[in-house]
């Protein structure tokens, strides 16, 4: 007798929501809006639905603004423009992430802008 072991994923919108939310624990801790994240797509990619999809997105969107903010502080002695840029940053960095939590619980793909594609 031959036992088939057929693993389903199963559909976790809320978990979606949350790794995306997860990412505004910059704005409350100053760590850790990385990590979780990174974390929770490492340990449920296989598990959940689309769960894979969507921490790539999270993981690359948050190596960017990582490497635009490290970009946007010699540029604050050099031009000055890089206040404008870390502004700019942060409103993204807490925007987009809520955006994208709503469109997680809508069954809708991740759209994250300015992310440079790390991981495919």
């Amino acid at each position: 007798m031959e036992v088939i072991n057929h693993t389903q994923k199963r559909t976790d919108r809320s978990l979606l929501v949350i790794t995306h939310l997860s990412q505004l624990l910059y704005y409350i801790t100053g760590f850790g809006g990385l990590v979780v994240p990174l974390i929770l797509w490492l340990t449920q990619k296989d598990k959940v639905e689309d769960m894979d999809e969507h921490g790539k997105s999270i993981v690359n969107f948050q190596i960017s603004l990582i490497l635009f903010t490290i970009v946007s502080i010699p540029a604050i002695l050099l031009v000055g423009l890089g206040i404008l840029m870390l502004i700019f940053l942060g409103i993204i960095g807490f925007v987009v992430p809520i955006i994208n939590a709503v469109r997680a619980n809508n069954g809708e793909s991740p759209t994250y802008f300015m992310t440079i594609r790390f991981i495919k």
